[in-house]
């Protein structure tokens, strides 16, 4: 790495560690240093930390180039992990006591590996790696902007997994009934969507449907949350709780009320963001 790249990544380093830190106690842009507003803020942010225990940040391949921008640009991962916790925690959740699975323990594993990012286990011990392989395909020719927000994009997407509810009385993921996939990985792209982890219209998979998940459902529900209703993110989150066994059309009618269908909704979605003709048939 030559001199030049190594200077940026240190500006961004420490940029990053200014601003870093204050999102990650809860400040708000403009809240004078020790503001009651800060502390108000800092307290209520904290209560989401409750969720996620011990986090051991594992870096299987120090002496890769992808490991050395990522600890340029992420000098310290508990931080910033917690930090994107909590954005996934206040976007799938109405507040710090609603029934949230807990984290005790959560391994993030970076590692050269082929594949970008997964989450597995469950039962409260989590484990996701992040490939620093990526890292440094996302560097490209010295863009760390690129990196940061692609590390936290798939980060944002991988903690939902980590705490998200799952829809009951229909079988596991992967089995027969493909609507478990479906909100599952939906849900962890809604979020990643809603917390601004896409680059906007360019990111949107045009046509479709919701039966293909991912950034597919992740646009529509947060195209729903901005049209219809603020909380539909957590409300279709909460329905696995109380639409069992859960469909589609019960979840949308529990979040948006009697007389809703997926169907109906994707449809005018679709004609909405002008990817079908508003006569075409639902």
């Amino acid at each position: 790495m030559n001199r030049e790249r190594t200077f940026i990544l240190l500006t961004v380093a420490l940029l990053w560690i200014g601003s870093g830190s204050a999102m990650a106690l809860g400040y708000r842009s403009g809240d004078q240093p020790g503001s009651s507003t800060q502390v108000r803020l800092m307290k209520k942010d904290r209560q989401w930390d409750k969720h996620l225990l011990t986090i051991n940040f594992i870096d299987k391949n120090p002496e890769s180039e992808g490991s050395k921008i990522y600890h340029a640009i992420i000098p310290d991962p508990d931080t910033y992990i917690r930090s994107v916790a909590r954005e996934v925690l206040r976007t799938l959740y109405f507040s710090p006591h609603d029934s949230i699975p807990e984290c005790k323990v959560l391994d993030y594993v970076l590692r050269r590996d082929k594949g970008i990012s997964a989450k597995d286990g469950g039962n409260g011990f989590v484990n996701i790696f992040y490939s620093s392989d990526w890292v440094a395909k996302s560097f490209g020719k010295g863009d760390t902007a690129r990196v940061d927000f692609e590390t936290r994009g798939v980060l944002l997407h991988e903690l939902t997994h980590a705490f998200q509810l799952e829809p009951q009385g229909i079988g596991p993921y992967g089995g027969p009934n493909k609507a478990v996939w479906e909100l599952i990985e939906g849900m962890a792209d809604a979020v990643r969507v809603s917390a601004g982890g896409f680059h906007g219209e360019q990111d949107r998979p045009k046509g479709g449907s919701y039966h293909d998940g991912y950034r597919y459902i992740g646009y529509f529900f947060d195209w729903v949350r901005r049209n219809k209703d603020k909380n539909f993110i957590r409300k279709m989150n909460k329905s696995c709780l109380e639409v069992v066994p859960w469909s589609w059309n019960g979840a949308v009618a529990y979040a948006l009320g009697p007389g809703h269908t997926v169907d109906t909704l994707w449809h005018e979605y679709q004609v909405a963001v002008g990817d079908i003709k508003a006569d075409a048939r639902p």
